[in-house]
């Protein structure tokens, strides 16, 4: 189904779709503290340094002529084909031509604990593999996503790139020229020849340090052994291994390794409409959708994450404020508080695509279903990882606690609106789970709790759901508590066992939804028509409520629907298996990319339909 809405206008001045890739066309790479998006063009066209939230250097994918970008690319016309090194976060950008056939590596050094952790190095090596080619390269940084000048210096074989908050300096084993802003090379190289260009922070705690061929190579294997080592550890090996060890390598990559911490997704204000305002910063840690990360981890027997973000979570972001509630909805990756929004207004935007924000001031909402995700998640490590510590049951009682006294009332819900509070199904469905995880733990383990009152407001909840969350014109439960408008979140009513996976009311829900939000297996999140959201203009389906779509027609038992409707999403992946947030009309991604998200949400459902299937 399509809704109907006022449409947003279309490209800005000057942002014509030639000088923007497809969000679709790109590969990631990182070191588990920031990363960059590498397009099919051979181009990076965004990356923060030294950390996922710091301001852009390279920047084009917001604005093509004032981001910034690292070109490289064969100096004649070319076609492109891009892949992973097999199991691991190692890009491989090809180009074919009529006289030879290059290729660029792109990785970042995973760094440890020592100073080295601290240089963010990112290494492109360009090798011919056939015949000959020239190339160029260009190296265009602007720092502060494009408001700090600065200057840059040729000195030997390395470019100095400076800004007040920043320096990097470029290595390059070709000539290297530079016109005091920008550095630039042309070269060619023979069959069997490469190059090695590397980019590094510099500063006092890193050294001044150059990238010969040879240390190249040792990067390059030490970052291949790294990423295959720890995939090594997935205990998956059903039907869909590739696609599921690609969405299990891509979450790791938002990982920040300092805290524990996980993003929502590595880039802010790719929009969910083109020539719309609904552009947001993903660079934070939502607690919902870490926790969910946490699961999808938990599901392939990486532990190391689970117990990692549970640290954050203790030692970050617990706190004594009972009005405003023991949790925020996201925090900075460092743990802090503020992260207040603001426009870039000199940015145009992706495709004209504006405003480009930075901060998120959803951080100040009210989202009561993050403490069932939380507590879900800390009742999976405990029962597939560690058993937790008393101290950490100290706060899985306080936060319990807290919700039994406020599990009633309004809130933003989980997808955020800006319209107002409202009575939202899934935020009281998850304050349900929150009670009913806590209180298996309890029984399970003997831990002291109040069982009683817990108990009370769990079936308080359940009660609540089922007499004014269920709407009989509808045919279905619905988004709000008196109301008759659909919302793919019920999706997780049997996901999170409120209801049997074949209630006579569920699967009435869930023909409703399929006949009213999903698309060739596309499900959009609610009808913005007929429940405004506070916001203009319309948007993509939602691909995590794709894979919710799937998980539930698999444990309805409707599992060819089901595998069906999961090799379709399959098909709207990019080259290399990565999801934006949302899926548009023609089929392409939408929104901020790659979105942690979706690629839990495709683990879960693999998981799901592989063992139901046998």
């Amino acid at each position: 189904m399509v809704f109907e809405s006022a449409r947003c206008g279309g490209y800005g001045p000057g942002a014509g779709p030639s000088r923007y890739l497809p969000i679709a066309d790109h590969g990631l790479i990182g070191d588990l503290r920031t990363v960059a998006l590498v397009g099919t063009s051979g181009t990076i066209d965004w990356y923060c340094c030294p950390r996922f939230d710091a301001p852009s250097v390279f920047g084009s994918i917001l604005d093509a002529d004032r981001g910034g970008s690292f070109e490289l690319a064969a100096d004649v016309p070319a076609r492109t084909r891009q892949f992973y090194f097999p199991d691991t976060n190692v890009l491989i950008t090809r180009f074919f031509a009529t006289d030879g056939v290059g290729e660029i590596q792109d990785f970042m050094p995973i760094g440890d604990e020592s100073g080295e952790a601290h240089r963010h190095r990112l290494i492109r090596r360009l090798l011919c593999v056939r015949g000959s080619l020239p190339f160029s390269a260009r190296v265009a940084p602007r720092f502060g996503y494009g408001t700090e000048p600065h200057s840059a210096r040729l000195q030997g074989d390395r470019v100095h790139f400076e800004s007040e908050n920043l320096s990097l300096a470029l290595t390059a084993t070709v000539p290297l020229e530079c016109d005091g802003t920008d550095a630039w090379s042309h070269f060619k190289l023979l069959e069997g020849e490469s190059a090695v260009f590397a980019l590094d922070r510099v500063g006092a705690e890193v050294a001044l340090r150059g990238c010969a061929r040879h240390e190249a190579e040792e990067q390059f294997q030490a970052t291949v052994r790294f990423w295959r080592r720890w995939l090594g550890a997935s205990r998956y090996h059903g039907r869909w291994r590739e696609m599921v060890h690609r969405s299990a390598l891509t979450l790791k990559l938002l990982v920040y390794a300092p805290t524990g911490a996980i993003v929502a997704a590595p880039t802010t204000s790719l929009p969910e409409e083109i020539g719309c305002e609904r552009n947001w910063d993903y660079r934070y840690t939502w607690v919902r959708d870490a926790a969910f990360c946490v699961y999808a981890m938990l599901r392939l027997g990486f532990t190391s994450e689970a117990e990692a973000f549970m640290g954050f979570l203790s030692s970050c972001i617990m706190c004594e404020d009972a009005d405003a509630g023991p949790l925020q909805i996201m925090y900075g990756i460092d743990g802090r508080r503020e992260l207040p929004e603001r426009e870039l207004p000199y940015f145009e935007g992706y495709l004209g695509s504006s405003p480009v924000r930075v901060g998120n001031s959803a951080a100040t909402q009210m989202q009561l279903d993050i403490y069932g995700a939380l507590i879900d998640s800390v009742y999976l490590y405990d029962k597939w990882g560690q058993p937790i510590s008393s101290h950490r049951w100290d706060e899985v009682g306080a936060v319990v606690d807290w919700v039994c006294d406020h599990w009633d009332q309004p809130d933003e819900g989980i997808w955020e609106t800006r319209g107002g509070r409202r009575d939202f199904l899934y935020s009281r469905l998850m304050c349900w789970v929150a009670i009913e995880r806590a209180m298996r733990m309890a029984t399970r383990r003997g831990l002291p709790a109040d069982l009683v009152r817990w108990g009370q407001s769990r079936d308080a909840i359940y009660r609540q759901i089922m007499k004014r969350g269920w709407s009989a014109e509808a045919g279905a439960f619905v988004q709000q508590l008196d109301g008759d408008v659909l919302d793919a979140s019920a999706l997780m009513m049997p996901l999170v066992k409120f209801v049997s996976p074949v209630d006579p009311k569920w699967l009435a829900t869930l023909d409703a939804l399929g006949k009213n939000l999903v698309a060739d297996s596309l499900v959009y999140r609610y009808d913005t028509g007929a429940s405004p959201d506070g916001l203009p203009g319309t948007e993509g389906t939602f691909s995590i409520c794709s894979f919710w779509y799937i998980e539930a027609l698999t444990r309805a038992g409707r599992l060819e629907e089901a595998r069906l409707a999961f090799e379709k999403m399959l098909t709207y992946s990019n080259h290399l298996g990565l999801y934006a947030e949302e899926i548009g009309p023609t089929g392409e991604q939408l929104g901020n990319f790659p979105q942690a998200f979706t690629h839990l949400s495709l683990i879960s459902a693999a998981f799901n339909l592989d063992r139901a299937l046998g």
